[in-house]
């Protein structure tokens, strides 16, 4: 199925500690922690319906725009977020000192 993307919100869902996107009943979501200054995002999960249509990008671009706002180091232990942030290095000066994805 194809997805427009222009159609769809990103939602920050503070309480779980997520950013979510809902499509046809399923949500992609990408998790995070905030321990003092940093954002560890630690695990990103699209259901199969919904992949390869670009959510999980949209997902990670709101997720280091919102981080960036809040003056957060970011740790992407979520290998999908350090692999976005390899492949679009303009995130990498939000990366926590000594972190590298390359």
């Amino acid at each position: 199925m194809k997805i427009d993307l222009s159609t769809v919100k990103v939602v920050h869902n503070q309480n779980k500690r997520r950013f979510e996107l809902t499509v046809n009943g399923q949500t992609a979501v990408m998790e995070y922690m905030v321990p003092g200054d940093k954002i560890i995002f630690t695990h990103t999960e699209v259901p199969i319906g919904l992949e390869a249509n670009g959510i999980a990008g949209l997902l990670a671009k709101t997720a280091l725009e919102w981080a960036r706002e809040q003056g957060l180091k970011v740790m992407p232990l979520c290998p999908y977020v350090a692999g976005y942030i390899r492949r679009h290095p303009e995130w990498k000066p939000l990366l926590l000192n000594g972190f590298r994805v390359d």
